[in-house]
């Protein structure tokens, strides 16, 4: 059975392009995206090696999700379309 894939609309394919260039899980950019996380601005929290400080992005979500909602990871885990 032949089935079509459908493209996904600008909003979710800036999250597939963000996941993919920051090297996020599914679960991270989920949380991202409940978080109200803006796709385009994750480059500049980022930690790019040259800021120590900084977490690295998927723990600093992970970080912001724990504190707002009470849990480390969501209920259910969707994976977008690729």
């Amino acid at each position: 059975m032949n089935r079509v894939a459908k493209k996904p609309d600008q909003k979710m394919q800036a999250w597939i392009d963000a996941r993919k260039r920051h090297r996020l899980s599914h679960a991270s950019v989920q949380m991202a995206r409940e978080l109200g996380m803006n796709p385009d601005k994750l480059g500049k929290i980022d930690n790019h090696n040259q800021e120590p400080w900084k977490l690295p992005l998927a723990q600093f979500i992970e970080e912001l999700y724990f504190e707002r909602f009470g849990r480390s990871v969501p209920d259910t885990v969707l994976r977008g379309r690729e």
